[in-house]
């Protein structure tokens, strides 16, 4: 038996960025070395960052990503190293695209690099085209498996949803001798999706009686999080390493190969004919010499961080989304408004974890119906997290507004208009302020407001960044409990907490005169807007058919609001952006 030393480094880069992410894979090259890898192992798209989306129709992008490619090389002097990158095909595409007939032929590729030689390319099977990725926009499928043996294991190579192909691309290169199938990512982090994914790969090791690494992305790239998380599954389904959630790290762990498990062999002797139809055909062998230091080096414990629970995660993935907008975007401060309530409290603290109490800012922009009780809140919240508050009346603006309108409105009664109205006002203060100081505003409407429809266009949407834009309401409350209990006293106002929610744009006004209970409401949206769940099984789950009724109106005829909202962090199955692509104008109803 043995050993060869894996690292893995799952890293954060920005899209666009080729500099400055072949500096970070250089670095991560040369902790590798420090630790005596074998192989280093860098996330799906490493070079250009994910996903490029339309920066992949300009040539020169993709030369220039092929050239930074070619800085790497000579960096990997006694290692094997895997990069993802964008291939280019001399040939001509025939079929019709967005790249235009007659274009290059582009694919999601993987460089296989040994010892400063690039020994070829692996282009990813099963493109992703589902929820936020349309890669059949951009990427032809390859045909050809890899091979390739090093300090004599034999490692085959995946991209992403490679795993998840029905004619078994794991199976395939099983078969064909692999002990090791490396797999790529960039796979972005939603509610829940760690713990399928490591049962995932655990079916697919114990299935092939191979040892499955997973190195996958790290970082915020415009709605989209990636959490890291990085792992080592071993022939049984056991986890012999995992990387930390949510931050860069170098992930190395010794695996034992040499030895095909008896259970394999059998199999594979079983499907010897029709796997020997195939091996010469759509397999790329390669065999590498490199010097080895296996007598030399010392054994390495591999670390198992352990995984992070739901409302943990979930607060994390905002953070890092946060951070990274703002760095990567270059802006300096953010601005947000306070109401005293409980959405832009969270949005609040998030964005102090985020970047720090100096570079943000909360402006209070009270009006005729604003509580004492907001106030006060508001004032806590501030001298708890540590950061600046500007207190700007609205009243007397909203005042001049209304006379202004009185001669055209007459004696139409007063209704949402005149409370849309405030919303406008503070909505035109803060991009104001964004306009005079280059802050960043950060909007803080919910997921269940905004699937309903319970937000203002030009109002409160107005920003952008919008922090929870994908967490419910409920969750919101989940989220903010969490973090008061994090330090020793909570940040968040109790009292903001406890509160029943209210816009304060009405007196008395109360959320639950507008909508249904927000533990309903979330269950319901849940079911419709994440689950395709028609207004019938909804029903049939055993929810008020008029409330049923009730909610599905609200949120399709809201969609013209959703398709001018800032675009804002996902953290569900399925958020309310390019998960789901709905027509604004759209005749169909099943009610």
């Amino acid at each position: 038996m043995k050993t060869l030393r894996i690292a893995m480094a799952q890293m954060n880069p920005t899209v666009g960025d080729l500099n400055g992410n072949v500096r970070r894979i250089l670095s991560w090259v040369r902790e590798a070395k420090k630790v005596k890898a074998d192989l280093v192992v860098f996330p799906e798209l490493a070079i250009t960052g994910c996903h490029p989306e339309d920066l992949l129709l300009k040539p020169w992008f993709v030369s220039e990503n092929r050239r930074a490619l070619q800085e790497i090389i000579p960096a990997c002097r006694g290692l094997v190293a895997i990069v993802g990158y964008v291939g280019q095909d001399v040939k001509r595409n025939s079929r019709s695209s967005s790249s235009g007939a007659g274009g290059p032929v582009l694919y999601n590729a993987a460089a296989l690099i040994a010892d400063r030689r690039l020994l070829g390319s692996y282009h990813k099977q099963s493109l992703g085209n589902q929820g936020i990725f349309d890669e059949s926009r951009y990427f032809q499928p390859g045909q050809r498996l890899p091979l390739l043996r090093v300090h004599g294991a034999l490692i085959g190579l995946t991209l992403c949803e490679d795993l998840e192909r029905s004619n078994g691309l794991i199976r395939r290169q099983a078969e064909g001798g692999a002990e090791v199938i490396v797999n790529i990512n960039a796979s972005p982090f939603h509610r829940g999706k760690n713990r399928s994914r490591e049962q995932f790969l655990a079916a697919r090791a114990r299935e092939n009686s191979v040892i499955v690494t997973y190195t996958n992305m790290v970082g915020g790239q415009d709605e989209l999080v990636f959490d890291g998380g990085s792992v080592i599954i071993d022939r049984a389904g056991g986890v012999l390493a995992r990387g930390a959630a949510f931050q860069e790290e170098l992930v190395v762990a010794d695996v034992s190969v040499g030895a095909v498990p008896p259970g394999r062999q059998a199999r594979t002797q079983r499907r010897k004919a029709p796997v020997a139809e195939t091996l010469g055909a759509d397999f790329d062998r390669y065999s590498v010499k490199m010097p080895t230091v296996q007598k030399t080096r010392p054994p390495i414990t591999s670390v198992v961080t352990e995984p992070v629970e739901e409302v943990e995660a979930i607060y994390r993935a905002l953070v890092l989304a946060v951070k990274d907008y703002v760095k990567k975007n270059g802006f300096a401060r953010v601005t947000l408004g306070l109401s005293g309530g409980v959405d832009s409290a969270l949005t609040a603290v998030v964005a102090v974890d985020a970047i720090g109490a100096d570079r943000v800012r909360g402006v209070f922009l009270p009006s005729p119906y604003t509580s004492r009780e907001s106030e006060v809140d508001v004032v806590e919240l501030v001298r708890h997290l540590g950061i600046d508050l500007s207190v700007i009346s609205i009243t007397s603006t909203f005042e001049s507004y209304r006379r202004a309108l009185t001669s055209t409105f007459g004696d139409r009664p007063v209704d949402t208009t005149e409370e849309n109205l405030q919303a406008r006002i503070r909505g035109t203060m803060l991009m104001a302020m964004s306009n005079k100081f280059g802050d960043l505003v950060l909007t803080t409407g919910n997921k269940s407001e905004l699937s309903v429809g319970y937000a203002t266009l030009y109002g409160d949407m107005a920003g952008g960044f919008a922090v929870i834009k994908d967490v419910p309401k409920t969750m919101v409350y989940a989220l903010a409990t969490f973090r008061n209990g994090l330090g020793s006293s909570p940040v968040i106002p109790q009292r903001t907490l406890d509160r029943p929610p209210s816009a304060e744009l009405r007196p008395d006004q109360k959320d639950e005169d507008s909508l249904p209970p927000y533990s309903v409401l979330d269950l319901i949206l849940q079911a419709y807007v994440e689950e395709d769940r028609s207004p019938d099984e909804i029903i049939k789950a055993g929810f008020d058919p008029a409330t049923v009724a009730r909610v599905v109106t609200m949120v399709d005829r809201s969609e013209f609001k959703r398709h001018q909202a800032p675009i804002g962090a996902k953290i569900t199955p399925r958020a309310l952006g390019k998960d789901r692509r709905m027509p604004i104008t759209n005749g169909y109803r099943r009610l």
